[in-house]
């Protein structure tokens, strides 16, 4: 509230005091029916005779009477004080920021993507009269693929904002392999079975432009993610370990210039791939191969700049490809660009560059981009069909250096390249409450530097294995589709049922026989085991059941 507005109440404080103060001592002052007022000095008139104290019916009648015509004139008085109060408001309310950045928007226009969450509150311009408008709060995002549903979070304060994810899936693989072990996915890992993927706590602390977030991954995350991290095998200290149970860990601070600066450094989401770490944000369960096969997280630093309301620019500095350490002597780098010019298209970037990221394979530098377009083609919430919406998302990378290429016709090695898409459309109904999604997508990856490793005998990506082999030059073809049924009573939590359909164009899936030695795992990770071999097949055919809460 500038000076002139703070001046302007001020006095209308003042004022109705003043009206109160007179008012009494009106009341203090004026006579009863038949009570005679003492002298005024200097009055040197006879005062008359004093009255008995009995009075008689009709004087009571009269000093009711005038009693309800002052109590009349009282709501007189303070009905014109409010409407002159309310007269002096200025017609735009300007919002007053918390002493903290950024905290998680209250209202539905301001949710914004789960990369853009730490949106912050509008700040003054340099007139200090109007307020900057909040990044991407000028529209709801809600329907955006990879964003939370939520419009409000259940609770909020100046300090902290709490969040609580719990995501526990029932997978019926048609394989059925008598192991219940499924590889070559990032969130779905056993069958038959009821299993906790997911459970996360924590949530957002902010204070004095001060800003930190934690969020916890009991479950299967916390076993399978590491485990695709092959970074904590160099060197001491076991970095698994000591990260497996974090998803988000980071602090920073807001720098209150152009719409917003956020510096932050720990591990945070990368969104490459478009789908969120959290299947509760996301459209599908299980997200198509360019998403489920390229980084969830980064650990390292971050710059949010928003230089206006509808422009994001990311840089990272970050360890690696997703993971805890470095593969070898080269961290890498990379950043996001996010547009959203109104309500209805978000484009999205993310480009990933100079990491060696192969281990034990000094000199071999990974590229990538991966670019997304979501569009809300169909509003109409009052009709039955109210909401349908569009994704679409390509990616495309190599590596070059020891031993390999990027160029086909290289000398210095075979070509080791990705490229892929996924496409995703969405239909809700009836105010939300229901949604279905039909999507899938396709990959081509010769070397298989970004292939999930089948578990095999315990395998890991450090460990490797000889059963699925990641050399140079080895062929990876593969595609999918998937329909997706969710039902949203609350904001706060999806029923989801789905069908997946996957395929390679090598033995890659856990069929009957499964992954797993007779006994258990024998040797070390990924060793061959005489007189065994796991049993792969081209495609899987699965049903997922999910039940999704978010806080």
């Amino acid at each position: 509230m500038n000076s002139k507005n703070y001046a302007r109440k001020s006095a209308v404080e003042t004022g109705k005091r003043a009206a109160l103060v007179v008012l009494a001592a009106a009341l203090l002052t004026l006579p009863l029916h038949g009570q005679h007022t003492p002298n005024a000095p200097g009055d040197t008139s006879v005062s008359p005779k004093p009255q008995t104290s009995t009075a008689s019916p009709q004087s009571e009648q009269e000093i009711v009477q005038e009693l309800a015509a002052m109590k009349k004139r009282i709501e007189q008085l303070e009905l014109a004080l409010k409407q002159h109060e309310a007269a002096e408001q200025p017609t735009t309310v300007v919002p007053t920021a918390k002493a903290t950045a950024p905290p998680v928007p209250s209202t539905p226009t301001a949710s914004t993507a789960a990369p853009e969450a730490e949106a912050v509150l509008p700040q003054e311009s340099p007139s200090g009269k109007q307020p900057k408008e909040a990044p991407f709060a000028f529209a709801d995002w809600t329907w955006l693929n990879g964003n939370a549903r939520t419009k409000t979070p259940a609770f909020d304060s100046k300090f902290f904002t709490p969040e609580i994810r719990a995501d526990v899936d029932y997978i019926y693989d048609l394989n059925h392999p008598k192991d219940d072990t499924i590889g070559g996915s990032s969130e779905v890992f056993r069958s038959n079975e009821v299993q906790v993927t997911q459970l996360g706590v924590g949530g957002d602390f902010h204070y004095d432009n001060v800003r930190a977030r934690v969020m916890t991954q009991f479950g299967m995350y916390s076993t399978t993610t590491p485990r695709n991290d092959a970074s904590p095998s160099r060197g001491q200290w076991d970095l698994a370990d000591a990260y497996r149970y974090v998803s988000e860990a980071y602090g920073g601070y807001h720098f209150n210039a152009l719409h917003g600066i956020n510096v932050d450094a720990g591990i945070f989401v990368s969104y490459i791939g478009l789908f969120s770490y959290y299947n509760f944000d996301n459209w599908a369960y299980q997200p198509s191969y360019v998403s489920s096969n390229t980084p969830w997280f980064f650990n390292g630093v971050r710059v949010q700049i928003f230089p206006t309301a509808h422009l994001k620019i990311e840089p990272w500095f970050v360890n690696g490809w997703q993971s805890y350490g470095r593969f070898n002597g080269r961290p890498g780098v990379g950043g996001q660009i996010l547009w959203r010019p109104n309500g209805w298209l978000s484009v999205l970037g993310n480009q990933y560059a100079l990491g060696e990221d192969a281990l034990n394979t000094p000199g071999r530098v990974r590229y990538h981009t991966d670019d997304s377009v979501e569009m809300k083609y169909y509003d109409h919430p009052e009709k039955f069909l109210d909401k349908a919406a569009f994704s679409l998302t390509g990616d495309m990378g190599c590596e070059h250096g020891g031993g390999v290429s990027c160029d086909t016709n290289s000398s210095k090695g075979p070509k080791q390249d990705f490229l892929g898409f996924m496409l995703y459309n969405r239909l809700w109904f009836h105010k939300d409450l229901y949604g279905f999604t039909l999507g899938g997508g396709k990959i081509n990856n010769p070397g298989r530097y970004l292939v999930l490793l089948p578990p095999i005998n315990g395998a890991t990506a450090a460990s490797g294995t000889p059963y699925f082999t990641e050399n140079p030059g080895d062929p990876y073809k593969a595609w999918d589709m998937s329909g997706t049924f969710d039902y949203m009573p609350s904001q706060y939590i999806t029923f989801r049922w789905e069908f997946d359909h996957r395929a390679a164009n090598v033995p890659y899936f856990s069929g009957p026989g499964g992954i797993t030695p007779p006994g258990g795992n024998t040797g070390t990770p990924g060793s061959t085991v005489s007189g065994w071999s796991p049993d792969l097949v081209k495609d899987e055919n699965r049903f997922d059941l999910a039940i999704l809460v978010k806080f």
